[in-house]
C-alpha cells in the first residue's frame, strides 16, 4: 500500500474517473479498502470530493498507470523520489474545537449520518470533538436547531483533516466487510438441506398399483 498519498480518497476518485485500473489496484495504491473504492465508484462514498491527479502530484507516472491497465494483477509503484514521509500523529483522547466552530458540529454529524452511517458514534465523537448526546439529538431530530442543520463535510468545516476523515471511514468500511463475511460464513454453516429440515411424512408418497 502507498500510505504516503496525501489525499487517498481524492486520488482514488481521480483514478476511477480517468483510468481503467481495477478496484483492487486503486485500493492498494491509495491504502483504502477495496469495498470503499467500489463505494466511491458507485457514488456511495466520497460524494462531493474532487479528484486529485497523482501524476501532477508526483506520486505516479503515466507509464505506471498504463502497466496497471494492461494487467489487473499488477501493483502500482509510486515515484520514490516524490514520496513524502509524514510525521507520526500522536493519539489523543479527545479533540478541542474552537468556540467559533462548535456551532458547525451538528452539520458535520448530519453529514456522517447521511453519507457514512457505518462509522461508530465513538469515532465521530473523537474526530470532531462532539458528544454522544448531540449525535443522538441530530439523529432523532430533537436538536434545538434541527430545522437549520444540513449535511456538511467536516473537512470543509475545518473540524478535521482529510487524512483523519479518510482513516476512520476506511476503518469503518473494513470493519463492516469483516462483519459481513462473518455473518455470511455463519449463515452458510446453519443452512441445511430440505431433507434435513422437512419432516419425512411431508414428502409425496408414491401410489400403490
Amino acid at each position: 500500500m502507498t500510505a504516503n498519498v496525501l489525499m487517498p480518497k481524492a486520488t482514488a476518485v481521480w483514478l476511477i474517473e480517468n483510468t481503467s485500473l481495477a478496484f483492487n489496484q486503486i485500493a492498494d495504491f491509495c491504502a483504502l479498502h477495496p469495498l470503499e473504492v467500489q463505494g466511491i465508484a458507485n457514488e456511495d462514498v466520497a460524494k462531493g470530493i474532487r479528484g486529485v491527479d497523482p501524476i501532477a502530484g508526483g506520486f505516479l507516472s503515466r507509464e505506471e498507470i498504463a502497466r496497471g491497465e494492461a494487467d489487473e494483477t499488477y501493483k502500482l509503484k509510486p515515484l520514490e523520489q516524490k514520496r513524502i514521509d509524514l510525521p507520526q500523529v500522536k493519539k489523543r483522547s479527545g479533540r478541542y474545537t474552537p468556540i467559533a466552530r462548535r456551532q458547525d458540529r451538528p452539520d458535520a454529524i448530519s453529514w456522517f449520518l447521511k453519507n457514512h452511517p457505518e462509522v461508530p458514534d465513538s469515532k465521530v465523537v473523537k474526530l470532531i470533538g462532539t458528544t454522544k448526546a448531540t449525535i443522538d439529538q441530530v439523529r432523532n431530530r430533537t436538536h434545538w436547531n434541527s430545522n437549520n442543520i444540513k449535511p456538511v463535510d467536516p473537512v470543509s468545516l475545518g473540524l478535521c483533516s482529510q487524512i483523519e476523515l479518510d482513516a476512520i471511514v476506511a476503518d469503518a468500511a473494513a470493519a463492516r466487510a469483516r462483519a459481513d463475511a462473518r455473518a455470511t460464513k455463519a449463515e452458510a454453516k446453519t443452512l441445511k438441506a430440505a431433507q434435513e429440515t422437512v419432516p419425512p411424512e411431508t414428502y409425496e408418497q408414491p401410489e400403490d398399483n
